[in-house]
């Protein structure tokens, strides 16, 4: 079985990621190769964090990788948080704080259309390959559903009357953008 290392410490995206590869790939967490480092996401743009933490380690363990980054872009925010969504209220990586301060800044905003987005970047035999899904939405007025992590819970997306929170796991994973961004990657690496 192929081994590729995930280089996120998001134990979250490990899970979901795993759940969708690991009948086909082995997945190799940053822990299991022994990473502790703080990678930097010091791009301003998806595909940018993608590469920059995909390159780090490929660079320092020579083992093929990939590396994704993710936003939810909102229409009445023009675009924010994106890729700042995960930091969105500090640096604390706070869901709750990002969901409260995002839902504040949409108060009586007419237009709650939302797209989350995910930019995979893998570094297979020193080659780069990007991968992208999206899938399109609104916000909701408050927060929904136990399951899922991030803005889960405030994200319904088109077609449904449930959060991705609410959906939970075996149905997000069929639809999310990681899951369409996953997809592509698995499809590239099945050729």
């Amino acid at each position: 079985m192929k081994k590729l290392v995930f280089a996120t410490n998001n134990s979250h995206k490990l899970s979901e990621v795993k759940s969708i590869l690991e009948p086909v790939f082995k997945i190799i967490s940053l822990a299991e190769l022994n990473c502790f480092d703080d990678i930097p996401e010091t791009s301003d743009t998806l595909e940018g964090n993608a590469l920059i933490k995909a390159e780090y380690i490929y660079k320092k363990y020579q083992v093929d990788c990939f590396a994704d980054d993710t936003g939810l872009e909102v229409d009445a925010l023009n675009g924010a948080p994106g890729v700042y969504s995960a930091r969105y209220a500090g640096d604390n990586h706070d869901a709750a704080a990002n969901m409260k301060k995002l839902l504040q800044n949409m108060e009586g905003a007419a237009n709650r259309a939302a797209r989350f987005r995910t930019v995979i970047t893998l570094i297979l035999d020193g080659e780069i390959y990007n991968f992208e899904g999206q899938v399109c939405g609104h916000i909701a007025t408050e927060p929904r559903g136990d399951a899922g992590f991030g803005y889960d819970p405030i994200f319904v997306p088109d077609g449904y009357n449930k959060s991705f929170a609410e959906l939970g796991l075996d149905e997000k994973n069929k639809i999310s953008h990681r899951a369409l961004a996953v997809k592509s990657l698995t499809e590239f690496l099945l050729k």
